[in-house]
């Protein structure tokens, strides 16, 4: 059952006469429970023409670097094998996403593609829209509730989306059956990138390459579904509780692979919900609650990569303390390699570029330093972004922009004044320790540092 609220008609064109269907895949890089995939699938066989499935890799990508690109890259290796068991065809071509979606809808009959929310991904969608001859119909399949079903505004935190999805999910939280295409589409005559071989692949790629992969995550829907198994069978049932012990492991490590579409949001959560696991409630808030606040965060505020998204009582808080007396003064040259005299900011800066994936409470104290630690927080913003846009997998998208938000007050209320901070939320090494071991954290990072 694909919900009629996910299905948005892009353009008024007619459907056309042409070779085949056309499913421009962008953000939903999967097979498994991929609304749009299944909505093209069922269009194909009303048609009873073949399925194309197209994705289209820029060497421009906004801040993407090549850590980046072959996680993404191992993915979209998978889904070509699995979309040829089924007997349809990926092209994948070395140009913008727009660009190629224009030169293959040509000869489409029509075009369906998945749901961006960042700037870019829609402005890829409307400029295929308004060029191409035949309709693009978008599914949305990365969110369990579309971001206008829940409001219709920017909302302010938590506390007032929670409800607002809570009343929806009943009729979104629900699974649906998998259709096969009737035709294949294996023998149409196409260029693609080969992508077998990823360092190869990559090598023909003109990207930057100052940050390069890392050992310790691999992409791919089938690498998401085993730490998916790991966290139900293992570390579900103690999550609400230790979730925020970075010496410990009990996160679920979804966030890369949900950031690149190779795991569905929906099939996560109704695993979670099969468990009957004391986590559940949890964990289905970060999945869904939290998650699903920065997707109207970045829907709904145009300025989400940039200061001004933040509250004007936190900006008006943080201006007014900027002069106050820093004992610490850094710039990104030295806080890029971890060159402070934090141990536990540098163990934290460390973990993320070398394992390209922070653990989420270090990554709020870390963003918090950073304020305290910069001549002004407009300085301090873009340097949090930057750091975590360019070693983070899971950077760049709605939770990375609203995670970096957030250690300036975005979805947060005013706390008692202080120092530097004024009203917005302060954090400190005291806080750290008591929660876990920080000491034993710091030695952590230094052992996956030593094997660098």
């Amino acid at each position: 059952m694909i919900q009629k609220e996910r299905i948005k008609v892009l353009n008024q064109k007619e459907v056309k006469k042409g070779a085949y269907v056309l499913y421009w895949m962008q953000a939903s890089q999967r097979t498994e429970y991929n609304h749009a995939l299944e909505y093209a699938i069922i269009k194909a066989n009303e048609l009873k023409q073949p399925l194309l499935v197209f994705f289209g890799i820029t060497d421009h990508f906004p801040e993407a670097n090549e850590r980046h690109y072959a996680f993404m890259l191992e993915g979209l290796r998978e889904v070509k094998r699995s979309l040829e068991k089924r007997g349809i065809q990926m092209v994948i071509l070395h140009k913008s996403p727009e660009v190629g979606a224009v030169q293959l809808a040509k000869k489409a009959s029509l075009a369906v593609v998945d749901r961006g929310y960042l700037r870019i991904q829609r402005q890829w969608r409307n400029e295929v829209a308004h060029r191409i001859d035949c309709p693009l119909i978008q599914v949305e399949s990365d969110v369990v509730v579309p971001v206008e079903e829940v409001s219709n505004k920017e909302e302010y935190a938590a506390a007032t989306i929670r409800s607002k999805i809570h009343k929806k999910l009943s009729h979104f939280l629900v699974p649906f059956k998998e259709s096969e295409p009737v035709l294949s589409s294996l023998s149409i005559d196409t260029d693609s990138l080969d992508i077998h071989d990823i360092d190869k692949a990559i090598s023909k790629l003109r990207i930057d390459r100052r940050v390069q992969k890392v050992d310790s995550l691999k992409g791919g829907t089938g690498e998401a579904l085993k730490h998916l198994e790991i966290f139900l069978e293992a570390k579900l049932d103690r999550f609400p509780e230790l979730r925020n012990d970075p010496t410990l492991d009990y996160l679920s490590h979804m966030s890369p692979y949900l950031h690149f579409g190779q795991i569905s949001p929906l099939f996560i959560a109704l695993k979670v919900k099969q468990t009957k696991s004391p986590g559940v409630e949890a964990f289905l808030e970060e999945l869904i609650i939290r998650r699903e606040l920065s997707m109207n965060f970045v829907f709904y505020n145009e300025k989400y990569d940039s200061y001004e998204s933040i509250p004007e009582w936190a900006k008006k808080s943080l201006r007014s303390h900027q002069k106050d007396k820093r004992q610490y003064f850094y710039r990104l040259e030295e806080l890029e390699p971890a060159q402070t005299h934090d141990p536990y900011w540098n163990a934290a800066q460390k973990e993320m570029v070398v394992r390209g994936k922070m653990h989420g409470y270090m990554r709020m104290y870390w963003g918090k330093k950073i304020i305290e630690w910069s001549r002004a927080p407009e300085e301090a913003f873009r340097t949090a972004l930057y750091l975590n846009n360019k070693y983070e997998l899971d950077g760049r998208d709605p939770n990375g922009f609203t995670g970096v938000a957030w250690c300036f007050g975005k979805h947060d209320r005013p706390w008692g004044e202080r120092p530097i901070f004024g009203n917005v939320r302060y954090m400190n090494d005291k806080g750290l320790k008591r929660k876990f071991d920080a000491e034993e954290y710091v030695k952590m990072m230094k052992k996956i540092d030593e094997h660098i």
